[in-house]
Formats: structure tokens, C-alpha cells, sequence
């Protein structure tokens, strides 16, 4: 696959997609004759992957750390479960603090809509 298609598969820019491969977090990309980039179907693995991890928070640094592991072969097994048990564990901890936020989100559109919806009862009776 080109870039551009890859680009558009996971919605990301050709600029992310150069950038990652720069800092290690995507192998080296195969090129074709002409230079130009050729992903094959393990390149859109790494990405799929790489693109999931960020969005759901886990630093460039931690993820180049990780691939790195990765690249070095089965003896480091163990430190990269280390390392994804700790980044499962601080996405928890977020997720669960995010979860407080969006109660008390809640409870505060809530008190609006306790205040406001009353207000708007008796405005529609004197209009009528």
C-alpha cells in the first residue's frame, strides 16, 4: 500500500505516518523501486496498534520503548508484559477518573435542568 492509502485507511497523516517511522515506532517501511514507501500488511499492523495505544493516552516514548522490546525478540517477553500492565494500569486509573468527572458532569446538568425546566413551565403560563 502507498502512504496516501495508508493515510486514509487509518486516518492518519502522511506527516504522522513519516514522523512514526522516523522515531522507530513503525519498522522500517519497505520502497518500492522508485523509492516510493510500501506498506505491507505487517507495516498496517504496527499501526493499527501504534494509532489504538495513543488514542488511548500511552506516550510516543512509552510505545518506542515498547517496539524497541519488541525488535530485541523473545527475552524481553517479560518486560514488555511489564510494560503494558503498567500502561493498563495508569489508563484505569484515568478511565476512572474520568468516570468521576462525567458523574459529577452530570449532576450539574442536572441541577440546570431542575432550575431551568420549572422557569420555563411558568413562562409558558403566563404566555398563555
Amino acid at each position: 500500500m502507498t502512504i496516501t492509502e495508508v493515510s486514509k485507511k487509518f486516518d492518519l497523516s502522511q506527516d504522522t505516518l513519516r514522523y512514526y517511522e522516523r522515531i522507530g515506532l513503525i519498522p522500517s517501511v519497505n520502497r518500492n523501486k522508485g523509492g516510493i514507501r510500501d506498506y505491507t500488511e505487517e507495516d498496517c499492523k504496527w499501526i493499527e496498534f501504534i494509532k489504538c495505544m495513543r488514542n488511548a493516552g500511552l506516550p510516543i516514548e512509552v510505545l518506542i520503548e515498547y517496539v524497541g522490546l519488541f525488535q530485541q525478540g523473545d527475552a524481553t517477553i517479560d518486560a514488555r508484559k511489564k510494560l503494558l500492565t503498567e500502561q493498563r494500569d495508569q489508563l484505569i486509573a484515568r478511565m476512572e477518573d474520568m468516570q468521576k468527572t462525567l458523574e459529577r458532569l452530570n449532576c450539574k446538568i442536572e441541577r440546570y435542568e431542575q432550575a431551568i425546566i420549572p422557569i420555563e413551565n411558568e413562562l409558558k403560563k403566563s404566555e398563555d
